[in-house]
C-alpha cells in the first residue's frame, strides 16, 4: 500500500502513519508478534517521539518475549536513562546479556556491550571482570565485531587480574581488527612489528599496516566529511 501514497500530501502521509500505528499495535497487543512489538517500538520512537511508551513496548517484548532487538534497545535506555528510565547499568547488561544469547541484528553487539560493562566494572561495584569481558569480546569478535577485537587485542597487550599479558594473542586480535576495518587494530599491530614488541621484528609488514591504517583513517575522515556537508 505504500506504493499509493502521495508522500507529497501531508494529510496522505499522516493517514499512511497512523494506519501503521493501529497495525502494529495489532500485531503487538493482539496477535503476540514479537516482531510487531519491535516495530511498534520503533514507530513510537522515530515517529511519534514517545519515549516513555517505546520503552514500556521495548520492556514487555524483551522480558516477556526475549526479542534480542528490542533487548537491546532497552539495554541502551537503561544505560540512557531515556524514556522514564532510570539510568541502571545493571539491568542494561541484563538486556544485552538477554539479546547476546539470542539471534538477532543486535545480537552481536549486544555482546560488546555487555563485555564493556563487565571490563570496566560499572555495573558490578566498580569491580572489573576481566574474564568474562574476554569471554563477550570473544564472541563478538568472532562475529566479526571490530571493536571487540580491538579491545582483546588491549587487553592482552595491557594484561590484567587474572588475566597475562600475551602477545601473540595481541598480535592475532590487532590483525583480526585490522581485517575488520579498525584503524587502531592496524596501528597497534605495526608498532608490534616495528619494535619487534613480543614478536619478530618484521619492518615490511610494520610499514604495511601503517599504510593500511592511514587509509582507514582517510577513508573515515572523507565519510565524515560527506555526512556533514549533506
Amino acid at each position: 500500500m505504500a506504493g499509493l501514497v502521495d508522500f507529497k500530501n501531508e494529510e496522505e502521509v499522516k493517514e499512511y502513519l497512523e494506519n501503521l500505528g493501529i497495525e502494529y499495535s495489532y500485531q503487538c497487543y493482539k496477535e503476540k508478534q514479537p516482531d510487531g512489538c519491535h516495530r511498534l517500538a520503533e514507530y513510537l520512537e522515530n515517529i511519534k517521539k514517545d519515549f516513555k511508551a517505546t520503552a514500556q513496548v521495548l520492556k514487555i517484548n524483551c522480558e516477556q518475549n526475549d526479542h534480542s532487538e528490542s533487548c537491546y534497545k532497552l539495554g541502551s535506555y537503561h544505560v540512557a536513562g531515556k524514556g522514564g528510565l532510570p539510568v541502571d547499568l545493571k539491568a542494561a547488561y541484563n538486556c544485552f546479556l538477554k539479546s547476546c544469547n539470542k539471534e538477532g541484528k543486535k545480537s552481536i553487539e549486544s555482546c560488546h556491550n555487555a563485555g564493556l560493562l563487565l571490563q570496566d566494572g560499572r555495573m558490578n561495584d566498580e569491580t572489573p571482570d576481566p574474564i568474562t569481558a574476554r569471554d563477550y569480546y570473544i564472541k563478538a569478535c568472532e562475529g566479526k565485531f571490530a571493536a571487540s577485537c580491538f579491545n582483546l587485542s588491549t587487553m592482552y597487550l595491557e594484561g590484567s587480574p587474572g588475566l597475562p599479558k600475551d602477545m601473540d594473542q595481541a598480535l592475532h586480535f590487532s590483525n583480526k581488527a585490522c581485517d575488520l576495518g579498525h584503524m587502531w587494530g592496524c596501528a597497534n599491530a605495526s608498532r608490534m612489528y616495528k619494535l619487534g614488541d613480543g614478536v619478530g621484528k618484521d619492518d615490511a609488514k610494520a610499514e604495511a599496516l601503517k599504510n593500511r591504517a592511514k587509509k582507514l583513517y582517510n577513508m573515515q575522515r572523507e565519510a565524515q566529511q560527506i555526512t556533514f556537508g549533506e
